[in-house]
């Protein structure tokens, strides 16, 4: 039976990682909240909460987990040229609750049909947005024509960026956004980006997956770095 995390109990009370299900893979418990405290508690375990609109929420912990090693993000000839001659702006944590609405809107797939299924719910948006607040969360923005294009969001805890979800208005949008936020890594000393689940989108990007037990040391607390993203 899934462990059942209630809304009293402590912040940090979540089952250890090596409890999480194989099938479906991560699956560890589900219930609680999603208070700044829990959410900051389950982020330095290697936990995060992922569900949809009506369900509990479940807290996942993949093993092994998808990453993107600080400096090696692949980039294609195609996406070089665009960051030599697109003008497009970058700002950070700038329009954090427009990135976040602009990541929870249903996508279309490659036959222009409407993906139904979004797990940012407007529990899940309010929740991140005051981690925003209180100097959680973070954002990256792409601008052109002062317009909001593309973007990213997620969380910096010790060494690792916690990437939530990601959004493009115009090609290649996001990935830029990607980009800028691993050069601002690079310069701070961090060590992975987080993507939790595997695509073949990332992968051709330069993700790889790694053991869950070779991330979890960098997400501790002594690692802490700079995390204010400017």
């Amino acid at each position: 039976m899934l462990p059942l995390i209630r809304a009293h109990d402590p912040p940090d009370y979540f089952p250890p990682v090596e409890h999480a299900l194989n099938e479906p893979n991560g699956l560890l418990a589900a219930g609680g909240d999603l208070s700044p405290q829990r959410l900051l508690a389950a982020y330095t375990r290697g936990i995060f909460p992922w569900y949809s609109e009506g369900d509990p929420i479940l807290w996942w912990s993949p093993d092994p987990r998808t990453v993107f090693k600080v400096g090696e993000l692949h980039i294609s000839r195609r996406l070089a040229r665009t960051l030599r001659q697109t003008p497009l702006r970058i700002t950070f944590n700038q329009s954090f609750a427009a990135v976040i609405q602009a990541c929870a809107k249903p996508r279309r797939n490659k036959q222009g049909n409407q993906d139904a299924d979004t797990w940012l719910t407007p529990e899940m948006q309010t929740a991140y947005i005051h981690l925003h607040e209180l100097g959680h969360a973070q954002s990256v923005e792409v601008w052109k024509d002062n317009q909001l294009v593309g973007g990213l969001y997620g969380l910096p805890i010790g060494r690792v960026f916690c990437a939530e979800s990601m959004f493009s208005k115009v090609s290649d949008a996001s990935k830029i956004a990607l980009y800028h936020l691993d050069q601002w890594l690079q310069e701070k000393s961090y060590y992975y980006i987080d993507a939790q689940v595997g695509s073949g989108h990332l992968y051709r990007m330069g993700a790889r997956d790694i053991p869950r037990s070779e991330l979890i040391p960098y997400l501790s607390p002594e690692q802490n770095v700079s995390n204010l993203m400017r």
